[in-house]
């Protein structure tokens, strides 16, 4: 089991989503972050300074999935979200040691999905 953890322009937040029911995984949490990578958020001309914003907004996905929808995965995510440019995002993926389906108490692949 793993846990894909990925962060995307807010922009891109409905094709990700088309991708990903593409590949049928259906089951996500979307949550609304701020942060910033290396571009170090958003510069601006403000009379005449040149002024830095802080934080973007973006979006941050957590997708559960058993291993053999993995790779199909972070495909649909990568398809979705890539532009070419700066900010596209980042993707983690990170091993997942237990999953607990709290109505019926299965465990592990099965509580998934």
């Amino acid at each position: 089991m793993k846990l894909i953890i990925a962060i995307i322009q807010p922009s891109k937040l409905e094709e990700v989503k088309e991708e990903l029911y593409r590949q049928e995984v259906n089951l996500i949490t979307v949550s609304e972050v701020m942060g910033h990578g290396r571009q170090k958020g958003i510069t601006e001309i403000y009379r005449g300074a040149k002024e830095t914003g802080n934080l973007l907004r973006k979006i941050r996905l957590e997708i559960a999935v058993n291993e053999d929808f993995l790779e199909p995965t972070i495909k649909a995510i990568v398809k979705g979200a890539k532009t070419g440019e700066t900010g596209d995002g980042k993707i983690f993926v990170l091993d997942l040691k237990e999953c607990i389906r709290i109505r019926t108490e299965e465990r592990g692949g099965v509580a998934i999905g």
